[in-house]
């Protein structure tokens, strides 16, 4: 039996994965100790799992480095990888939105000429140009994507939103929400057809997990 590889994105959501994994009687000692390890392995129920960065966990399932990965919505949208995506896990709730300076509002669709600043261009592109038919011009930023209506830089925003209070808190509000957000399971497309029972399996395990109510 070849072992089935899991990548998992770094953080929080990598515990709760773990955590899951473990509930479903798929637990990796390996990952609770200390150690510079980069793979942890479950001999006995042949199982690989190693963080990655989280834009590059589609990436490495899509090729087949990792036959199943467990990354947000927000990362599959904006790598937009020929993967499955088999389950939303319904952790790590929030949205996608369009957000700005209050006085920007009624302008939001009225300008021919919309600077939108951004750390997912693909997805806001995606947005203004095909769903919304508007010509905008998108700023990458990696970092407080907040301060670009406020020092000028940009007209508005489309980032991720959770409570709002760092928006509030900055004298903005959101203007359009996008899509909603959460973990998702997803899967290499080969690994499917050659492992499917095995991966149907795990998916049907954590998916009853999921209707006791587990989050």
């Amino acid at each position: 039996m070849r072992y089935l590889t899991f990548a998992l994105a770094k953080g929080r959501l990598a515990e709760q994965t773990m955590d899951l994994l473990e509930k479903i009687g798929m637990p990796c000692e390996e990952m609770k100790e200390k150690s510079r390890k980069l793979i942890f392995v479950n001999e006995e129920l042949k199982l690989k799992i190693f963080l990655a960065k989280t834009s590059d966990v589609p990436t490495y399932v899509e090729h087949g480095a990792a036959d199943i990965g467990v990354v947000g919505k927000d990362t599959i949208m904006e790598e937009s990888r020929n993967i499955y995506e088999m389950l939303d896990l319904g952790l790590g709730k929030c949205r996608m939105c369009v957000a700005g300076l209050p006085d920007m509002r009624q302008k939001l669709h009225k300008c021919h000429s919309l600077r939108v600043a951004t750390k997912y261009p693909n997805i806001a592109r995606d947005y203004f140009y095909h769903q919304m038919h508007q010509t905008v011009e998108i700023i990458k930023l990696n970092g407080s994507v907040e301060l670009a209506p406020i020092v000028g830089l940009s007209d508005c925003i489309v980032d991720i939103v959770e409570s709002g209070a760092t928006l509030k808190e900055n004298g903005l509000e959101v203007f359009e929400e996008i899509c909603p957000l959460s973990a998702r399971v997803v899967v290499n497309r080969v690994s499917m057809k050659m492992e499917h029972a095995r991966i149907i399996d795990v998916i049907d395990r954590i998916r009853g997990l999921l209707k006791e109510g587990y989050r």
